[in-house]
């Protein structure tokens, strides 16, 4: 069966064309106009191996909220609409990622549930000129409440002893834990005998 999906959202702010197969090799095409936002989703795409096209045009000249957050909305999207009845898969899936000094923490349960936990230090406020560290919580709030799953995501650790976080660090290690740990819950179980992973037997 085949587990893709084709997105497009289109309002007065931005137009988001989303393409996602989840059981790709980890292909990347993604234009944004936010390039730290564009490498944050390569990850998502190379550490989930998820084949994933994103094509975003917004309202960069007012600021770059907009164009993040209905991505990341239409992002979500894909990833339920993809996921289809669930039949078969693993559910939950955790990982937990160092990045030199950085240790972050996600779990992720693809329960039909939007429910989303992030917990960061206070970062500075961007990395390089247009992404705005506010946005990061932002982004996991949208992509989970269109994808419909409980998202728990933890910095554990953020700096060296007596140091500052480094901004870059916190956020990219994050959106490769919330990948690997997708990566584990969208996984085909074995064992499922062919069954939805839940008692109730809907997610």
């Amino acid at each position: 069966m085949s587990r893709t999906a084709r997105v497009e959202r289109t309002t007065a702010e931005t137009k988001v064309l989303v393409e996602l197969d989840l059981d790709g090799s980890g292909q990347a095409d993604i234009t944004t106009g936010v390039g730290f936002y564009d490498h944050m989703l390569h990850q998502i795409a190379r550490h989930g191996g998820f084949d994933l096209t994103v094509h975003t045009v917004g309202d960069l000249e007012i600021d770059a909220h907009h164009t993040i957050e209905d991505t990341s909305l239409a992002l979500g999207t894909a990833f339920d609409q993809a996921l289809g009845n669930k039949i078969g898969i693993r559910r939950y899936g955790s990982a937990t990622i160092p990045m030199d000094e950085v240790l972050v923490r996600a779990a992720v349960d693809l329960s039909g549930r939007p429910y989303v936990v992030h917990d960061e230090p206070a970062l500075a406020p961007y990395i390089g000129p247009v992404y705005p560290t506010s946005m990061t919580r932002h982004i996991w709030e949208s992509f989970g409440q269109s994808a419909r799953l409980t998202l728990h995501v933890s910095v554990l650790r953020a700096a060296w002893p007596g140091g500052h976080p480094d901004a870059h660090h916190v956020v990219e290690a994050q959106f490769k834990a919330v990948a690997r740990a997708l990566r584990e819950a969208v996984a085909i179980d074995p064992r499922s005998a062919g069954a939805v992973p839940s008692t109730k037997g809907l997610l």
